[in-house]
């Protein structure tokens, strides 16, 4: 059974965390489960009653204290109920506004490897009121090392400000020297491909699935929404005659997914087929076999791929093999930060970065936004 992603949301009393949450909710298939984890202060949970009503699959609630302190011990009862009551196919965990992300995402980390990967760590996503927001405390150690552990930062409530306000917010985002990756939610609404990562559910519930759709046309992006000018999209194909036969040239791919700036380059997810007794390696290094893997090494397997601020995934798919072209050995959707994708699509085109393992191929790489 492939882990469960969680995503943190974290981020200041009143920043819109639960908006953004709640606008994700009717962008996401209808048979998604997404379970919630809210950490709140005091025992009166009005933002849980809220969530609870909106199509969320469940909530469990950590009150009368901060999670990444003295709850922390209590995190994972918690995400383990969810895992057995809800069944969940993703996790959010939003924290109060003084909650420290690093501390969640390494109990995370450390529960996955105790579990023998029940859990995965999508990624820190940190919410901004622009309207209100002062910068960090200070820029000392501590305030470095919190916004080093956030993979996202979203400002929001922009809108009504003047330019110079949300100017003075980047300024001191940039007091802290790190070159963290953000973007601007429309009204309080951001692209569920630029907060979350694809997964085995994502992908299998999409409503009239088919791997080239999906993968080609951004994974039912809604193009009319004003909020996709905050990012770029790339699509990219990676064909080969030698149709089932032909795999992704690992080591290239891995060339491609260490060296991508997270500050330019949000998420790369999609299709590649790999060889179903040696399949390519997480971030980790750890190595996901499909549970039927034929010994044969000429047998070849799609995996989901999964890249997301530095890390990624590779999962074995038997939906991603049963709708792909057999001639088709890679598709791939690159979400990049705005003026990225003209330097990305010469990048790409140049080889050495998507290609296949010992025979021809031809590569496509087309700007879809």
């Amino acid at each position: 059974m492939p882990p469960i992603p969680v995503t943190i949301v974290t981020g200041f009393l009143g920043s819109g965390k639960t908006t953004i949450l709640l606008n994700l909710i009717p962008q996401l298939p209808p048979t998604y489960r997404l379970a919630l984890l809210k950490n709140e202060f005091g025992d009166v949970a009005i933002d849980s009653q809220l969530a609870s009503t909106q199509s969320i699959s469940g909530v469990r609630e950590l009150l009368n204290g901060c999670i990444c302190c003295n709850l922390v011990g209590q995190l994972s009862d918690a995400l383990n109920q969810l895992r057995d009551e809800v069944k969940p196919d993703r996790i959010v965990i939003e924290t109060s506004g003084s909650a420290f992300p690093a501390t969640l995402a390494m109990e995370v980390n450390r529960l996955s490897k105790e579990q023998g990967g029940g859990f995965v760590l999508d990624g820190v996503i940190s919410v901004i009121d622009v309207e209100n927001w002062e910068g960090y405390d200070d820029t000392s150690y501590t305030a470095k090392l919190q916004a080093k552990y956030t993979d996202l930062i979203i400002f929001n409530k922009w809108e009504n400000v003047p330019e110079q306000r949300f100017d003075i917010c980047l300024d001191r985002l940039g007091d802290l020297d790190l070159q963290t990756p953000w973007v601007k939610s429309d009204k309080g609404r951001v692209d569920k491909d630029i907060l979350l990562g694809i997964d085995g559910a994502l992908l299998s519930k999409e409503t009239d699935i088919d791997a080239e759709h999906l993968v080609q046309n951004g994974h039912g992006h809604d193009h009319s929404h004003g909020h996709q000018s905050e990012v770029e999209v790339l699509s990219v194909t990676l064909t080969s005659p030698a149709a089932h036969s032909a795999t992704v040239k690992v080591s290239s791919l891995e060339s491609l997914l260490h060296s991508a700036p997270k500050e330019e380059v949000y998420r790369i997810k999609g299709i590649i087929r790999g060889a179903a007794g040696n399949p390519p390696a997480d971030s980790s290094g750890e190595k996901k076999a499909a549970s039927d893997a034929a010994s044969d090494p000429s047998a070849t397997q799609n995996y989901i791929l999964n890249w997301a601020f530095g890390r990624w995934t590779f999962t074995p798919s038997t939906a991603a093999t049963d709708s792909a072209d057999p001639g088709t050995v890679a598709r791939l959707t690159l979400i990049l930060a705005r003026y990225e994708s003209g330097k990305w699509k010469k990048k790409l085109e140049a080889g050495g970065l998507v290609e296949v393992d010992n025979t021809g191929g031809e590569l496509k790489v087309e700007r879809v936004i």
